[in-house]
């Protein structure tokens, strides 16, 4: 098992291409994206229309190290300030296999 880092990060899927181009840009390896989420927040409750991406969320998780989070926790701030969203960043252990 390894120490590692997750980010969940909930936003628009207007402005996902936004996340993963910082993403990229930073070095991530890789992410999972699920579209089409819903759920109650801010903005009251969220399920999308059904013919545009308009109203609707994405959900992006992905793991990285201690270090890493360092380097894009600042810009994923801006981001999130710029288009909204949600951000959770917590402790996970990674099983190798």
């Amino acid at each position: 098992m390894k120490k590692m880092k997750k980010i969940e990060v909930v936003i628009d899927t207007l402005h996902i291409e936004h996340l993963t181009n910082l993403l990229d840009k930073k070095g991530f390896s890789g992410y999972t994206i699920i579209k089409d989420v819903y759920g109650k927040g801010e903005r009251g409750f969220m399920s999308g229309d059904e013919l545009t991406d308009v109203f609707k969320n994405s959900y992006l998780f992905t793991v990285c190290e201690e270090e890493k989070i360092k380097e894009v926790i600042e810009d994923l701030r801006k981001l999130l300030k710029k288009y909204g969203g949600v951000c959770l960043i917590s402790d996970v252990e990674w099983l190798i296999h």
